[in-house]
């Protein structure tokens, strides 16, 4: 399957999610090429911009892992490699 390269947007509003978002992270680590985290107190969330490569399917497993999380939204933009 082709890779991919792209960015994946994390929102998290609930902070009960964020050491269960940090945990899906983890396991999907090898696909990770790097990882921002920034806590936005103003509005009381938390945004986590990452930078993939994976396959479709390994980017959508960890996409759809993060978006069933509780007060987490997950937006990505991939391009081909």
């Amino acid at each position: 399957m082709e890779s991919r390269i792209g960015v994946v947007a994390i929102l998290i509003e609930d902070k009960e999610s964020v050491d269960m978002v940090n945990k899906l992270l983890s396991s999907f680590g090898d696909i990770i090429v790097g990882r921002m985290g920034v806590p936005y107190k103003e509005k009381k969330l938390s945004v986590i911009s990452t930078i993939v490569d994976g396959t479709t399917d390994q980017i959508g497993a960890m996409t759809g892992k993060l978006g069933r999380l509780q007060g987490v939204s997950v937006k990505s933009a991939l391009i081909q490699k």
